[in-house]
């Protein structure tokens, strides 16, 4: 193992054949949720494997039966209390996304479980997305009280269509793995227990054909994603503004509280 990734806590590695590195996301008995110390690492592990010339493909999954369950309660309180928090956190956020589509290795996710927040930018900008039949893909923004950042407006409309987009981002519906194949959220579907088997497959696939020609046709690919950059600055600018007002709040007391949230009607101009 390279002593580039010896000091990652959330994160842990494995060469599962030579050149392909796997990534599992580990924040035990918080279903792989993203804290602080897992979000930072989220956000810097793309340069370390864009620098490792070991690497030649990627695998990202969550350890036990999730993926990752979205963003840690105790964070996104910091955040509604503490401007530098804010920032900081805001900062991550766009250095995630913008560091996985120029990261120049190819990286295939492999989702069960809940896909939900930072660990769902990872499953979805991934190249090659398998989610297993059971897998539950929900972005959960706007129930939080917030706008839907993150990712959600940079792919999820060049993936599965504007209308399909709206649906889902608006009502936070949950997306099955197999409706996600359907509407071409990701590329497959398989049943649980195939799933780490086929990432494996299809990241030997790639670490095995000529690095030039898949490195380059991705970046040529992820000028699409590129050229939504200026919608995706505005998603995660409103994103995080509304982390300052009551919405956020409400929302945030609601999911501690487990009950359903009380907005106010009249808390957008």
């Amino acid at each position: 193992m390279s002593d580039r990734y010896a000091d990652y806590k959330r994160l842990k590695f494995d060469w599962p054949e030579e050149r392909i590195l796997r990534i599992t996301m580990d924040n035990p008995g918080r279903l792989n949720s993203a804290d602080a110390v897992m979000h930072g690492e989220l956000v810097r592990i793309w340069r370390d494997i864009d620098a490792d010339p070991q690497v030649n493909a990627v695998i990202i999954r969550g350890a036990g039966e999730a993926f990752s369950s979205g963003g840690d309660l105790d964070l996104v309180k910091e955040m509604t209390e503490d401007f530098g928090t804010l920032t900081r956190v805001w900062k991550e956020a766009r250095d995630l996304v913008y560091n996985i589509i120029n990261c120049s290795k190819p990286l295939v996710s492999a989702m069960q479980g809940p896909a939900v927040g930072a660990g769902l930018v990872a499953g979805l900008l991934a190249d090659i997305s398998i989610a297993s039949r059971k897998a539950r893909i929900i972005d959960g923004h706007t129930r939080l009280g917030v706008a839907a950042g993150d990712h959600a407006a940079i792919v999820w409309p060049l993936l599965c269509g504007m209308a399909k987009a709206k649906y889902y981002l608006m009502l936070c519906e949950a997306v099955s793995g197999e409706e996600a194949e359907r509407i071409g959220l990701v590329s497959l579907c398989v049943e649980e227990a195939d799933l780490q088997d086929k990432a494996l497959e299809v990241a030997r696939k790639l670490a095995k054909g000529s690095p030039s020609a898949l490195r380059w046709t991705k970046y040529a690919l992820n000028n699409w994603f590129r050229m939504a950059g200026p919608t995706f600055d505005t998603s995660l600018a409103l994103e995080f503004m509304g982390f300052t007002g009551p919405d956020a709040r409400e929302g945030l007391a609601s999911l501690k509280e487990k009950r359903r949230p009380n907005f106010d009607p009249n808390s957008a101009i």
